[in-house]
């Protein structure tokens, strides 16, 4: 099941729709933003039934 989320670019600020893949369950992955193409570090946690609890990006550097 996908799930659009919306995240903020930890770089150049501009808010990004991203395309989440709830069925794997927890994860972390980094995912390049669409407008400045710098890699932000995607982390999901997942529900039980398989949504979206909780999304955070941060820059590689942290």
């Amino acid at each position: 099941m996908l799930e659009e989320a919306d995240i903020v670019c930890p770089y150049c600020g501009e808010t990004i729709t991203l395309l989440v893949d709830c069925t794997a369950g927890d994860q972390r992955y980094i995912e390049d933003c669409s407008v400045c193409c710098q890699p932000i570090v995607v982390s999901v946690q997942t529900t039980p039934d398989g949504r979206i609890a909780d999304l955070q990006a941060q820059s590689e550097n942290g």
